[in-house]
């Protein structure tokens, strides 16, 4: 193997403690980032090695643990056995090199052998599927016949269409009972509803409508929630009559699936992406995690999305204040794009600038452009350039120099981490924007982007 050189930009300890799974993972990395128990580590790189920082730490027991990370996805390997991911080893090697502790060394035999078969799955993964081959239990259909996989999307097609029918009939009943009436119903009354609409395979609107019942307290907000679900059972009927983007818009808001396969046949987008913010959310016993990009050069906003079950873990490979040179796949329909990472050219490096940042009257037009686009929108990123902090009447608000503010979302609680960053200075913050406000994710500072 040849070496190459190990070149790598090195994390700030704040995107290393973005990626613990919990503060006691945090705490624990800590505790483990000084030389005592480490035996050896290192950092390599050579033509078949990305770069990978690695180490022997001594843990309770007579062998020590084995522990690597791969810098450019990132991903990890350790031999302990903690279930949590990644493990107070791995942040605490993450933490060793970002202090300049881990110096350049030849890779040992398990590491290499680990991207390896790394490398080996990744290739599985992307080779063709043998010429010839086609669906499961192959054949012509012959004779202008339906295929299997036609017959099932007009079935489901056909309990969505009962589904949401039914959507719209619940919806005309709460319209007449009127809104301080549906106000005042109970969570089970929401969930039964919503429940109907998983089983006809809605499951977009059913999450909708699951989201409408946290803001019965709001009418304004509570009328405009019912609106938009009789929206989408009007634009599922007439799917056929409307434009492409808007019609693909209505599949995605309703639930119906696209596979990743799929996206990734379509054309790539080739950008430095640039990470502003990450948000984890619970959903219907799931954990969801928004992860905001911005292109660089076209300065076109992106969504990546991950989920996780009770007991699993979130991908951890998109950290904020970083950019990656890769390709990236769009989702057909919603703004803004949701996006699959195709290839990735070269290890994230830190962010020198902020792509894309402007006023709110400028953010405020994106949103609203967005809006028409897909009237279901729920969150939207926003780059805000210069602005402040303020409190007025109780209610918190970012202010930039012509005097538009933002109120910020109160369900984030006080923004003092950002008022400590800014000291009451003009800065960039990167925040997602909805019906209940800003939340700030991100503020520049130092030449870096510090997550809220």
């Amino acid at each position: 193997m040849t070496e190459t050189s190990t070149e790598t930009t090195v994390w700030t300890t704040d995107q290393v403690m973005a990626l613990a799974p919990d503060a006691s993972a945090q705490r624990a990395a800590r505790g483990m980032a000084g030389d005592r128990a480490w035996l050896e580590s290192g950092l390599s790189a050579t033509d078949e090695l990305p770069p990978t920082i690695w180490g022997l730490c001594q843990g309770s027991g007579s062998t020590p643990y084995q522990t690597a990370v791969d810098l450019t996805e990132p991903a990890f390997k350790c031999t302990c056995p903690s279930r949590k991911f990644p493990c107070k080893h791995s942040l605490a090697l993450l933490l060793r090199w970002s202090a300049g502790s881990v110096t350049d060394a030849t890779a040992p035999g398990w590491v290499q052998e680990w991207q390896s078969s790394r490398t080996s799955r990744r290739a599985s993964a992307a080779a063709p599927p043998a010429e010839g081959a086609g669906p499961a239990g192959g054949g012509s259909t012959g004779g202008g016949r339906a295929l299997p996989g036609e017959k099932a999307q007009a079935r489901r097609a056909d309990r969505i269409s009962a589904g949401l029918d039914e959507l719209d009939r619940w919806l005309a009943d709460q319209a007449r009972a009127g809104l301080a009436s549906v106000a005042k119903s109970g969570y089970a009354h929401w969930d039964t509803m919503a429940a109907r609409l998983v089983d006809a395979q809605a499951a977009g609107a059913a999450g909708i409508l699951r989201r409408t019942s946290a803001v019965t307290g709001s009418p304004e907000r509570l009328l405009g929630e019912l609106a938009r679900l009789h929206l989408l059972v009007g634009g599922y009927r007439r799917l056929a009559d409307l434009p492409d983007d808007l019609a693909a818009s209505v599949r995605m808001r309703v639930g119906l699936p696209i596979a990743t396969e799929t996206v990734l046949a379509g054309p790539a987008l080739r950008d430095r992406w640039q990470i502003h913010g990450v948000r984890d959310e619970i959903e219907d016993q799931l954990t969801v995690r928004r992860a905001w990009l911005r292109g660089a050069s076209t300065l076109r906003p992106l969504l990546v999305l991950s989920f996780a079950v009770a007991g699993q873990s979130l991908p951890v490979d998109l950290l904020p204040g970083t950019e990656l040179d890769a390709d990236v796949c769009l989702y057909p329909g919603g703004q803004p794009a949701r996006a699959l990472i195709a290839k990735r050219h070269a290890p994230p490096a830190r962010m020198h600038t902020v792509a894309g940042a402007t006023g709110i009257e400028p953010n405020l037009r994106a949103h609203a452009a967005a809006l028409a686009e897909d009237p279901w929108l729920d969150y939207w990123p926003m780059t805000l350039d210069a602005v402040c902090p303020t409190r007025d009447a109780g209610t918190w608000h970012l202010v930039d120099p012509s005097g538009a503010a933002l109120p910020l979302d109160p369900a984030a609680g006080d923004p003092w981490r950002l008022l400590a960053i800014t000291a009451g200075r003009p800065t960039t913050v990167t925040g997602e924007w909805s019906a209940g406000g800003l939340r700030p994710l991100g503020a520049w500072s130092e030449g870096r982007l510090v997550r809220l």
